[in-house]
């Protein structure tokens, strides 16, 4: 399994209407990273049903390189300049793959 670099990111939100405006920025920065980040492998969003101000997104790209370029494209900082009006905080976990199936297998 190629290693690829990976991090899962845990949102916290302010409240409800933090909530509704978060997800209408990500529903507007997901469709660029599909079509301008080849090398970003998997960006999912996820929401945690018992807890409604979360928000966890998983990344996977193809390696470093790659998550450097996600970070410079114009769609990611206007996303993360924008993110603080709705956050309370932010977990960031960085991850390499050791072993398993996935679309990094070459």
């Amino acid at each position: 399994m190629s290693r690829g670099f990976a991090l899962v990111v845990h949102f916290h939100l302010h409240d409800e209407k933090a909530a509704e405006g978060f997800d209408d920025l990500v529903s507007r920065t997901t469709p660029e990273i599909e079509r301008h980040e080849p090398d970003t492998l998997a960006y999912v969003v996820h929401s945690v049903p018992d807890q409604p101000l979360t928000r966890v997104f998983y990344e996977l790209y193809a390696d470093r390189a790659a998550f450097d370029f996600h970070e410079e494209q114009p769609h990611t900082k206007h996303f993360l300049a924008e993110r603080v009006q709705y956050t309370s905080g932010v977990d960031v976990t960085f991850m390499q793959a050791e072993s398993g199936k996935g679309p990094m297998r070459r």
